[in-house]
């Protein structure tokens, strides 16, 4: 497993992390999960070098923190956490908003570090900022935190170029996490400038754009409880389009010899030394398979190919639907 420095001079982390929101939720439902096979892909991914691993306080509305202090016992030097917060729900599990006031962030690294089992967290970031609380509050907040030792490092989720600036003259930001695959490229344009202006990594999740890239999924395997079923780019509509497209994907994969989705995973990486890349899985059959990924050589004639057939805007479909806020711009 290769390493890259997360921010300027942060630590040295696994250039892939393993990303555990589908471990709990939106994916299938509570009747579905599989802990003890959460648990074990946990522990290979350990045992493959991967120590950063992603998770938040409402992916399950608690249940994947309390994965991880299972998974940690023992060994919490082998995991660097990155922790996200601010989105509440009702007992059925439905979004009902957020809460970014610092009184609010001091509540919910409170009830983290209690599930996690831990004295602090590695990296620790509003998982959808809210224009109705100002960053500086927020920010600052989390830098009262670092000076307390229960966090280490400021992050931010799906922030624009404008707010990572903002909160980055309130204290340095590390790393911020956003959706980046050959079919998701906004970040491109002016996110991406910006984190590489001023020295902070960027956390690469969706690299198959939820398993959009593989290939692999048709209209008829969404159980009734996957939240892709509500998203624009899984309607019948636009995955029938799409279909084309990842076609190609698979075809250019297939001659090198690899999958589709260890082909999309490995652009992602191709991207630049200050990308983690998150592979999100539940199962370590899947864990290997795309770990092979960081083995595939992309030259120039290939990137260039993969460029201009995934340009921004190729796929069908937003990243989300109407009700759901894309603050990415």
């Amino acid at each position: 497993m290769k390493t890259r420095t997360l921010g300027k001079n942060g630590p040295q982390l696994s250039q892939v992390g393993l990303g555990c929101m589908g471990m709990s939720d939106f994916y299938g439902s509570k009747e579905t999960r599989d802990d003890k096979e959460s648990l074990a892909t946990i522990n290979l991914a350990v045992e493959e070098g991967i120590n950063f691993f992603d998770t938040g306080d409402y992916y399950g509305m608690g249940h994947n923190e309390l994965l991880l202090r299972e998974a940690m016992k023992g060994r919490r030097n082998k995991f660097f956490l990155s922790v996200k917060f601010g989105a509440l729900r009702g007992l059925n599990g439905e979004f009902t908003g957020t809460d970014l006031r610092p009184v609010a962030v001091k509540n919910f690294i409170s009830y983290s570090l209690q599930r996690l089992d831990t004295d602090y967290i590695d990296l620790y970031q509003p998982g959808r900022l809210d224009p109705q609380f100002p960053i500086e509050d927020t920010v600052g907040a989390i830098a009262d935190l670092i000076k307390e030792g229960k966090v280490r490092y400021l992050g931010l989720s799906e922030a624009t170029s404008d707010q990572i600036r903002r909160a980055h003259e309130i204290h340095p930001v590390l790393a911020v996490q956003i959706e980046y695959s050959l079919a998701s490229r906004v970040v491109e344009s002016k996110i991406l400038p910006t984190t590489r202006e001023l020295g902070i990594s960027l956390v690469a999740y969706g690299a198959l754009s939820r398993g959009l890239l593989s290939g692999q999924l048709t209209n008829t395997n969404l159980q009734p409880g996957d939240f892709r079923n509500f998203l624009p780019r899984f309607s019948s509509e636009n995955r029938k389009q799409n279909s084309q497209i990842v076609n190609e994907l698979r075809k250019f994969a297939e001659g090198k010899g690899v999958t589709a989705a260890q082909l999309a995973i490995a652009w992602v990486l191709h991207q630049g030394e200050d990308i983690i890349t998150l592979i999100g899985t539940s199962k370590r059959s899947r864990l290997l398979e795309n770990l092979k990924s960081q083995n595939i050589q992309l030259n120039a004639k290939d990137l260039a190919y993969l460029d201009q057939t995934f340009h921004e805007g190729a796929i069908a479909g937003d990243r989300y639907p109407e009700f759901i806020t894309d603050i990415v711009r």
